[in-house]
């Protein structure tokens, strides 16, 4: 970390257009985003993201800070750089997307091309949901991915489809609230530790009894029924 006077100095170096300035103080003060992005982990937003936030709060501290405030740089920082995630995470309304959907809507766009030059047409979304065992819904939610942030009410961008929304191109079997809520339903199972993951799959997926749980995971009824009320609390919080 840089000292007072050094930080000051480079500070007013920014200011006047000096951008390896402002490269060194993004430099010196990587310790102190990282401490603070990371009260912010695990609210749907990947880590890189969260330090391009952090920066930018960094950057907008260092533009905005006046030496006649009379208080350390870092002291004011701070409060600018939490609030810049806070205000994203309260503020941002699109849909995120975390690395492995995009890599899918990578892949499926790869696999539309390949099929399109073997087979000089398009694959159906049907096709699409057999070659990736994914749900149709989930087929539209992923290639609209490689688009998002995006809102699932924007208009598409396709050239014969200029006033169609992502959501009217859901299946109409299952709403986009019910979608959305087994996306982030399978989202919070996928955090889970391979225990607890297991506990939930037997219980409410092959639907076992929590004392066939137990039996098959080697403890006690009692220890499944505390484990699943724990797991119950967290999707809770989870799906709000």
């Amino acid at each position: 970390m840089l000292d007072e006077e050094e930080t000051l100095t480079l500070i007013r170096r920014a200011k006047e257009g000096d951008k390896g300035a402002k490269g060194e103080l993004l430099s010196h003060n990587t310790s102190l985003l990282k401490s603070i992005l990371r009260r912010y982990l695990g609210k749907g937003v990947e880590y890189d993201d969260l330090f391009q936030l952090a920066s930018l709060g960094l950057l907008k501290a260092i533009m905005g800070f006046d030496e006649r405030f009379g208080v350390r740089f870092s002291t004011y920082a701070v409060p600018m750089i939490a609030g810049e995630i806070k205000r994203f995470l309260r503020d941002d309304g699109s849909v995120k997307v975390s690395r492995a959907m995009k890599k899918t809507a990578r892949d499926m766009n790869r696999y539309i091309e390949e099929y399109a030059v073997a087979h000089g047409e398009q694959p159906s979304v049907k096709a699409l949901a057999e070659a990736f065992s994914m749900e149709e819904g989930e087929v539209v939610f992923t290639l609209g991915s490689s688009r998002m942030p995006v809102s699932i009410y924007e208009q598409t961008d396709y050239k014969d489809e200029k006033s169609v929304t992502l959501a009217e191109k859901l299946p109409s079997r299952e709403t986009q609230e019910e979608m959305l809520d087994r996306l982030v339903l399978r989202s919070a199972i996928e955090k889970l530790p391979e225990r607890e993951k297991k506990i939930v799959i037997l219980r409410f997926f092959r639907d076992m009894t929590q004392s066939e749980v137990a039996k098959a995971i080697g403890v006690s009824q009692v220890q499944i029924s505390r484990i699943e009320s724990k797991i119950m609390d967290r999707f809770r919080k989870e799906l709000g």
